[in-house]
């Protein structure tokens, strides 16, 4: 019998708020990460790149970028899950879903959209300007 990984959060408060924003504001890529990716990372096959390797340690970090709107992706950044494997211990790590920024406002409070992308309420102008210039680049 294939004995399957044990998920472990970093920090499983400020992981579950951000796992919400993206569920709120991005549902392809929460329904790809809850039905698909994790359990596919279970049971042992790490999707993504890895970034990082520890022989040491006998640990590897990963990134897995998830589906992203194109627009998004390019005022954002994509969206990305970070997840470190201890092969010993037989233990998935989750430490992050990135870009913080935007994700973290999202939980705080109800983001705006314009033209389909969410704007920060920190910065809506600086996004509004990076939204119209790819508008008017993919003219």
């Amino acid at each position: 019998m294939k004995k399957n990984y044990i998920v472990e959060y970093l920090d499983e408060n400020e992981f579950r708020k951000k796992e919400r924003s993206v569920r709120k504001y991005n549902m392809l890529a929460y329904k790809k990460l809850t039905f698909e990716y994790y359990q596919e990372i279970r049971n042992g096959n790490f999707l993504g790149k890895e970034v990082n390797k520890n022989l040491k340690n006998n640990t590897a970090d990963y990134e897995l970028k998830l589906p992203t709107d194109d627009l998004f992706a390019k005022v954002h950044g994509d969206i990305v899950l970070h997840y470190t494997v201890y092969f010993d211990k037989k233990i998935i790590l989750l430490t992050n879903i990135t870009p913080d920024g935007i994700l973290d406002e999202g939980h705080r409070a109800e983001l705006t959209t314009y033209k389909g992308v969410m704007v920060s309420k920190a910065h809506p102008e600086k996004d509004m300007f990076k939204i119209n210039l790819m508008n008017m680049l993919n003219k």
